[in-house]
């Protein structure tokens, strides 16, 4: 379904699981846990079958970020970290959602930092997962160096230098087959390259996400891949760095690449899991 956030931008939303179930003589709450699709220029559909095993202790709330797969299309200067941010808070008033479970994959990890620095009070509990807070260009190389050799090294540095069709062709074939060795989501998701080469060109290039962390005012939880090429471990921790200390969780898998619940998704699932449930200190 569409829900309307603005009169002129309407996000592609898809709900799984009922937020009142019925237990014993009453009635109980679930939480909302509203997941952030990676890209940019890509869809909500990666998240999917995967996520579906946490819609008996969580609603899920799924959604295509603004301009991206079914959501409408926008004009490419509204595709920014703020509005996305914004969409958020604007789609859980929408839906009455109060007090959210958000997780933020990859770009969509991105968008859930921004989100926790703009409205620190709004999620009772984030998940970063697979994501960076800058750049971080040499992190990038020499992990695709260590995956791939000298010419997925290239490949990386020549893309994330000068983001255009060119250099994306070269990346897409060395590059992304060593993100992850889960393939499956990605073939299903719609991909948009015009947003993805706009946005890694302008904002990404000085984006800075660290500073914001430190306004965190709930449970974050990191989870990092210690294989992972384009949000190598090292950006995971500069995150739990920047984070308050009574916050921050940290977990990082051995083996994995860019989405841990992806490679291991026994291990990752478990882990969400019990974030999701346990209490807040």
């Amino acid at each position: 379904m569409k829900i309307a956030i603005r009169h002129d931008v309407q996000l592609f939303v898809d709900v799984e699981g009922s937020s009142l179930v019925a237990d014993g003589t009453q009635m109980r709450e679930k939480p909302t846990l509203i997941l952030l699709h990676g890209g940019p220029g890509y869809d909500h559909t990666g998240f999917k079958p995967a996520f579906s095993q946490l819609a008996d202790i969580a609603q899920i709330i799924y959604y295509d970020h603004r301009g991206h797969g079914r959501s409408n299309p926008r004009p490419m200067a509204e595709l920014t970290l703020d509005h996305f941010a914004d969409d958020l808070v604007a789609l859980c008033s929408a839906l009455g959602i109060s007090k959210p479970i958000v997780l933020g994959q990859s770009f969509g990890g991105f968008v859930a930092q921004h989100y926790l620095a703009k409205y620190p009070d709004h999620p009772s509990k984030v998940i970063l997962s697979s994501t960076s807070a800058a750049l971080n260009l040499e992190r990038k190389l020499a992990m695709f160096e260590q995956l791939g050799g000298p010419a997925a090294r290239e490949a990386a540095l020549q893309f994330w230098s000068s983001p255009n069709t060119a250099t994306l062709a070269p990346y897409q074939q060395i590059c992304k087959p060593l993100y992850s060795t889960h393939k499956a989501a990605a073939r299903r998701s719609s991909s948009n390259h015009d947003i993805l080469l706009t946005w890694a060109a302008t904002e990404q290039q000085t984006m800075n996400l660290l500073p914001g962390l430190a306004k965190a005012q709930c449970p974050v939880l990191v989870l990092a891949g210690e294989l992972d090429p384009v949000c190598p471990l090292e950006d995971a921790k500069d995150i739990t760095q920047a984070l308050p200390s009574e916050w921050m969780q940290f977990t990082q898998f051995a083996g994995c690449g860019h989405g841990v619940w992806r490679d291991d998704p026994e291990a990752a699932f478990a882990r969400i899991r019990e974030f999701i449930t346990e209490s807040k200190p």
